[in-house]
């Protein structure tokens, strides 16, 4: 778990109303709801009805994990009272917002109000028999908002721990039924909190049905995400947070399978592709942009057009380093162009933090901050229109080539098929030769255009051109 966040202070009272009614519950033979229980398979709870205003949120629900760095300040009050008025009006107002855009509510949110406007609650929420709800987070909000003063809840057994209720949370999240899903960050929080508890890679994966690859690139992924933030931080303490690269999923898988495709064979070609679609999911790019930073990106179309406030520092640290103690062991430094478009991203990500942080750094360096952002996507925008253009050309220049490598493999296949059709006497001789003197005039044209371009034809072109020569 997250932290020890022990019990509401109201827990013994909520406690003891459960009691009562998980009696009444059990001696009507009330309704039940089914989950996943430790190692002993399933287990039928007895469905409650529980006032909605004194149940608590779960401060470590995975639902809203990684948007609890919205606010530094009010994330560490949760920490630190999270069952005060202030760390769950905290937690509301987060199961409300719209995971990749916190300034607007969610619409899955809005959806589910009406819902529960029209129709009343359907499914059970889980609660621990303190009242933190493990299911039913966002119900409970959207409950109160609408006046509702109780809601149904399974409850867990007495002997429940902080370990059980995030187990639980998460096997009723992976049951793919119509719960709203995780947001993919906090699917990656959830991942790395299961790993830490010990489970095995392939078990973790089949956890959350995705294969074991798909959970290695989401683990890259995470890595490279913290390892950004750490590198964002100002000198006045601000950062980028978790939230901030909430949407940004397909870019980011993208780039670790482009990255582990490359690191093999160049891994310092890898690292500069890395570095500089960072950077551009740092700009907000479009995907489609990103794919055109290959490793050579950065030296062929942004190092000449930097303005000074995007250049590398002229201080150059030494090529590599020691060991303390061990003096005979060298560890080689990164290679001079990986340290480049590296330090261009380290600006970026530094300027992105103090232009989102206008209450923690002075406004002079917000102003900065803007200002670089500013020319870095002025820079971007024309490497990227240049990078599209070659692109564009690379692609005219293969296509012909293709083309008749296309047009081999179907005559290769024709060869095979006619066999064949004349083994089983199904071959249309006919329609053949009217198809083969449609190919013989397809194949003139190619030659009449072979002719004026080639002056010292290749053997290629030579034989194409006396093929089609008039008989």
């Amino acid at each position: 778990m997250a932290a020890d966040f022990g019990l509401p202070p109201e827990g013994e009272t909520i406690k003891e109303l459960v009691h009562e009614r998980l009696k009444q519950a059990v001696a009507e033979d009330g309704a039940k709801v089914t989950v996943d229980w430790r190692d002993a398979g399933q287990r039928h709870l007895y469905v409650i009805a529980m006032p909605v205003g004194m149940l608590y949120f779960n401060p470590d629900t995975h639902r809203i994990r990684a948007q609890r760095s919205l606010d530094p300040e009010r994330n560490r009050v949760l920490n630190e009272r999270p069952w005060s008025e202030e760390g769950q009006e905290y937690l509301r107002y987060l199961l409300t917002r719209d995971p990749k855009d916190l300034g607007k509510t969610d619409p899955e949110y809005a959806a589910l109000l009406d819902e529960l406007d029209e129709f009343g609650q359907r499914d059970p929420g889980i609660i621990s028999p303190n009242g933190i709800l493990v299911d039913g987070n966002t119900r409970c909000a959207a409950l109160r908002e609408l006046g509702r003063e109780h809601i149904r809840v399974g409850v867990l057994p007495d002997d429940t721990s902080r370990h059980d209720v995030n187990r639980v949370e998460l096997s009723l999240q992976l049951r793919r039924d119509k719960r709203r899903d995780y947001s993919y960050l906090n699917r990656l929080i959830a991942v790395e909190e299961e790993l830490a508890a010990g489970r095995k890679q392939e078990d973790v994966a089949k956890a959350f049905n995705i294969k074991l690859p798909t959970l290695q690139r989401d683990r890259w992924v995470y890595e490279l995400i913290n390892d950004a933030i750490d590198r964002s931080k100002t000198r006045d303490g601000a950062s980028l947070r978790l939230v901030d690269f909430e949407d940004h999923q397909e870019k980011l898988r993208e780039l670790a399978r482009d990255y582990a495709t490359l690191a093999t064979a160049d891994p310092d070609g890898a690292e500069r592709l890395k570095e500089s679609r960072l950077a551009m999911v740092v700009l907000s790019l479009p995907k489609t942009t990103l794919r055109l930073a290959e490793p050579d990106f950065y030296a062929r179309y942004l190092e000449k057009r930097l303005p000074d406030s995007l250049r590398r520092d002229t201080e150059e640290s030494p090529d590599s380093g020691g060991l303390p103690g061990l003096d005979d062991v060298v560890i080689p430094d990164d290679a001079d162009d990986v340290k480049a478009v590296r330090d261009l991203t380290d600006k970026l990500l530094k300027a992105d933090a103090a232009r989102r942080a206008p209450d923690r750094v002075p406004p002079t360096e917000v102003s900065a901050a803007n200002t670089v952002f500013a020319a870095a996507k002025e820079v971007f925008s024309t490497a990227t229109a240049l990078a599209g253009k070659d692109e564009q050309l690379r692609k005219r220049r293969i296509a012909v080539p293709v083309r008749v490598t296309d047009a081999a493999e179907f005559i290769d296949q024709c060869a095979s098929e006619f066999a064949e059709a004349k083994a089983k006497r199904a071959l249309d001789e006919e329609a053949f030769d009217d198809a083969l003197i449609t190919l013989r005039e397809s194949l003139a044209r190619l030659a009449k255009q072979a002719g004026r371009t080639f002056t010292s034809p290749g053997d290629g072109v030579d034989w194409l051109l006396n093929a089609t020569k008039d008989r």
